[in-house]
This record gives structure tokens, C-alpha cells and sequence, in this order.
């Protein structure tokens, strides 16, 4: 760890997804766009996050709502313009806040340029800038590679007798990264949004840019059963998470260093990789050759939420970082469940204050500081492509991506228009502005936790040890600035007894402490 002093931004920070057709529609279209989140950065700036990622804005035909990239030096109508961005982006800065924006390099739309010339002909230039390959011998697709969104990851183009890659949608071809004007074309791309300001990246499947050379049948997954995931019916040794990928990620970790350096302001990389822990820490790359700066670390979003566990799981990754690796957690995101749809209320507030108490960067997901839950999505309203396709098996994420709720008026003020999908069910009192006048609101919560994290240079910078505690309950300590602050966590709706020391700071259940007794579902902190 860096010395206090020499701590980054991000290191100290904690990042803020907004998921922008969710968040602030300024238009009456029922989506969100780039005027609105700039309307909302003073909420941002006054709940205490310290940088805003965005997911993707580019121009795009939104088969996979943005993750289908068109044009990724230019913005999305549907958003606004690149104008309207430089007056976000200026705008952040003005409030202290960063911004990161989600850079899609693994596929872009079918209708992008590159893929229209690609799949013109067999000898068109581009070509091999994506991945195009015969029909099997004895016919059909060239290996068993599936789609992270089922079915055949290859797609039959008639108009060149070949088969192309997608790792997603169909709509989603894969760029062919062992091609030196691909990775030239993407590595302009990066510069082009540095140049213009942004402070960093999340880098979208980056586990998933390099496919093994030769590209032989993937392992079957001989645990899979009918209802489970079409992807996991194999194991994705091969179209996943090859060796190559790695002096890419250190390629863009250079490029982003050296703005850092020429511009007195440091840039940070994230990389949206789900691998165990021993296989993501190697993507913090080497002293001599840094990967990524945070490898996203989902463990706290797909575990399940029981003390051994969470306990477990908080020591095996401290344990697999190396000594120039700093921690990150998130709890969700677009693409998981949202927390208090997990666990319920209650939980939800010992979550974030586990989030924001552990040793790392946090990433905060937009609408979890209102503890959102669980949204029914009719059958006539879902846009989900994922569901679409595998229905009925709970991969839908249009629960997870639904507008922000700012007050009581008219669609939770989110818009003048219906929103492009429903609000939660009791958005009527789980609004911003009820849950801002209320001491006991989960934003209240999260708006005194971000404070005294700011507060305690324990809590931002410091040593982590995880203590022993009564069954149910993950206790750790941090340590640093000569201070020791220690937090308790209830995972259980059971009182616990628990002998603690000290001076209480917060409690999850608002007002002062029981000494002795650890309450149901409560998190605690003491120094």
C-alpha cells in the first residue's frame, strides 16, 4: 500500500455507477440522458462519492442498451452530444467529482463500420478485424462455444459462407484483438476521451478480449442441468481470460499512466472481470508491468450472505493481492441483483456498511443508498435482451436498471414522460427527497458513513484484520493515522452478545449502542 500522503484519488475514493437511462431524464423522452445526470451532480457531490462512472453513452442501436457500440468517439442521441458531455464533464470537475466512462473493446455493434466493411467480403481489408471462421466439416458452428446469453457464440453470415464470433448477442460481433489495427484503432479510441478530460475507464468483459489461438472446444461442464445458465453447459477455458490479454491491459494501463503523468492528474483503469480470486489478482499485471489498477472484485455481489462466508471470503482475498495490488468491493451493479432485493432492508444496511468499512475502493451502484428492492417487470415491459432469450430462469437485469426515484410528484421526478421501464413498487416513499428529511433513512445511512469514511484515515487508507467474533457476526479492525477503528456486523435477525469497547461512531439502527449485545441486523462501529 502507497503511503498515505501518496494515496490516489481512487484509492481514497469511492465510485458512484449510474446507469444512465435510469437516473435523470431532462427531455420528457422516459429515458435517462447526460443533461440530466449533470442536473443530479450536487446530490452526487453532497452524498459524499468521490467519482461518477457512467455506463456506456456512445452511439449505439441498443440491442444490448449501449453494449453494442456504433461510433465510440461520439455520443448517442438518445443522451445528448459530444457538447453536452464537455458540460458534464466540466461541470464534475467544478464539484471536485471525476468521471469515468465504460469503454466496450471486446465487441461493437454489427452495425458499426468496421463490421459492415468486415462482413462485405471475405478479402475486404477489414476482415480480420473481427473473427470469422468455416463452417465445421461436417457443418455447423466451427467449435461449442456458447454465448454468455445462450445459444451458439457464432453467427452464419450468407453473404460470405462464414461463421462470426459473438460472445454475446448476435448483434455483438467480437473484434479480433491479435490484429495490430484493431488494438491501434481501440487504443485511439482511449486517447481520444483522455484528450478530452475523463478521468479513467471501467473496461467492459476485459477478461474476455483475447480468445485462445486455434480456438478448440471449450471443456464440457459435465454439473450442468437443464434451468442453469446456457453458458456454463462449458467451461470457458479457451474463449476466456487467455495469457495475451494481459500486455493489453498493460498497454492501456501505460497509456492512462502517462497522462497521469503529463497531466498532474492521475487516470484509473477497472477492469469488469468475474474470475476467482487467484486468477483476477494476476490482472494487476506485474511491478514492472502494471495491469489494471482494480480488477473489479465481485465476491461480495455473488456470494452468499452468511458471516463464515462473507468471512471467508474477505480473507482469501486479502490474501491473493499482491503487495502492489489495492482492494475494491462491489455489492451490485446492472448486471446482479440490486442489495436490498438480495437481503431485504435490513441486511441492506449492514451491507453498505461492510461496503464502505472494508480496506479498498468501493463502487457504490446508483439507487442502493435508497435500499431499491425488488421490481416486478410485466412480461409486456421487459427490454432485457439476456431474458428474452433464456426466460423464466432469473437472468433478467431490467429489475436492476430501473429510474431513480427523486420525490412523490409524477414519475418519481425522474420524468415528465412513462419511464422507459417501471419505477419500484413503493417509490412513492423510497425517494430521495422522503429519505433525505429522515435521520433513520438508508441515505442517511450512507451519507454518514461516507463522511466519517472521509473522516478516518483508518477507515479510508487503513490495515484490515478480521477479529474473532460470536457465530453470525463479522468483526475486523482498521488501523492507521495512529487510530483503531473496529466494525461489527450482524448478519443475523438475532441479538448477539458480544463484549466491545470503545466509542460508539455509528450504528446501522440509528441511535446509541446496547453495550453487550450486538442487535439483530445491526452493523456497528466503534474507535
Amino acid at each position: 500500500m502507497n503511503a498515505a500522503a501518496d494515496a490516489a484519488w481512487w484509492q481514497r475514493g469511492v465510485i458512484y455507477q449510474i446507469y444512465p437511462r435510469s437516473f435523470q431524464d431532462s427531455n420528457g423522452s422516459g429515458v435517462g440522458d447526460l443533461a440530466g445526470i449533470e442536473r443530479r451532480l450536487d446530490y452526487l457531490r453532497d452524498l459524499g462519492v468521490d467519482a461518477l462512472w457512467l455506463s456506456p453513452i456512445f452511439t449505439s442501436p441498443m440491442a444490448d442498451f449501449g453494449y453494442d457500440v456504433a461510433d465510440y468517439c461520439a455520443i448517442d442521441p438518445l443522451f445528448g452530444n459530444l457538447a453536452a458531455f464537455d458540460r458534464l464533464l466540466a461541470a464534475a470537475h467544478r464539484r471536485g467529482l471525476k468521471l469515468l466512462l465504460d469503454f466496450v473493446p471486446n465487441h461493437s455493434s454489427d452495425q458499426h463500420p468496421w463490421f459492415v466493411e468486415s462482413r462485405s467480403s471475405r478479402d475486404n481489408p477489414k476482415r480480420d478485424w473481427y473473427i470469422w471462421r468455416d463452417a465445421a466439416p461436417g457443418g455447423g458452428p466451427p467449435n461449442n462455444w456458447i454465448s454468455d446469453f445462450g445459444g451458439s457464440a457464432w453467427q452464419w453470415d450468407g453473404v460470405t459462407g462464414q461463421y462470426y464470433l459473438h460472445a454475446f448477442l448476435p448483434e455483438q460481433p467480437d473484434l479480433n484483438w491479435r490484429n495490430p489495427g484493431v488494438r491501434a484503432a481501440m487504443m485511439d479510441v482511449l486517447r481520444f476521451w483522455l484528450d478530452r478530460g475523463v478521468d479513467g475507464f471501467r473496461v467492459d468483459v476485459l477478461w474476455h478480449i483475447v480468445k485462445a489461438d486455434g480456438m478448440p472446444d471449450n471443456p464440457v461442464n459435465d454439473g450442468w442441468r437443464r434451468g442453469d445458465n446456457e453458458r456454463d453447459r462449458v467451461h470457458q477455458v479457451h474463449s476466456t481470460d487467455q495469457p495475451e490479454a494481459h500486455a493489453i491491459a498493460a498497454e492501456m494501463r501505460a497509456m492512462a499512466d502517462q497522462y497521469g503523468a503529463q497531466t498532474g492528474r492521475e487516470r484509473v483503469l477497472i477492469g469488469e472481470i468475474y474470475l476467482p480470486f487467484d486468477r483476477l489478482s494476476r490482472w494487476y499485471g506485474t511491478p514492472d508491468r502494471p495491469g489494471v489498477h482494480l480488477p473489479f472484485n465481485f465476491a461480495l455481489a455473488l456470494s452468499r450472505w452468511d458471516a463464515d462466508g462473507v468471512g471467508r471470503l474477505i480473507a482469501e482475498y486479502e490474501a491473493s493481492l499482491p503487495a502492489w495490488g489495492w482492494p475494491n468491493w462491489v455489492l451490485s451493479n446492472h448486471d446482479v441483483p440490486r442489495i436490498a432485493a438480495r437481503l431485504g432492508d435490513r441486511q441492506a444496511r449492514v451491507a453498505a456498511m461492510l461496503l464502505l468499512t472494508l480496506r479498498g475502493t468501493p463502487t457504490l451502484y446508483y439507487g442502493d443508498e435508497l435500499a431499491i428492492g425488488e421490481v416486478a417487470i410485466p412480461p409486456d415491459r421487459v427490454r432485457d435482451p439476456r431474458e428474452a432469450r433464456q426466460p423464466g430462469i432469473g437472468l433478467g437485469r431490467d429489475p436492476s436498471r430501473t429510474p431513480m426515484a427523486w420525490d412523490a410528484s409524477p414519475n418519481a421526478g425522474f420524468s415528465s414522460a412513462e419511464p422507459w421501464l417501471p419505477l419500484h413498487p413503493d417509490w412513492r416513499d423510497r425517494n430521495v427527497a422522503a429519505q433525505s428529511g429522515n435521520p433513520a433513512s438508508m441515505l442517511s445511512l450512507h451519507r454518514q458513513l461516507l463522511v466519517l469514511r472521509r473522516r478516518e484515515e483508518a477507515l479510508t487508507l487503513g490495515a484490515l484484520e478480521l477479529l474473532d467474533a460470536p457465530q453470525g457476526v463479522v468483526a475486523f479492525a482498521r488501523t492507521g493515522d495512529g487510530r483503531r477503528v473496529t466494525v461489527m456486523l450482524n448478519l443475523t435477525s438475532r441479538d448477539v452478545s458480544l463484549d466491545w469497547t470503545g466509542q460508539p461512531l455509528l450504528s446501522t439502527h440509528g441511535e446509541c449502542a446496547q453495550r453487550g449485545v450486538l442487535r439483530a441486523d445491526e452493523g456497528l462501529i466503534v474507535a
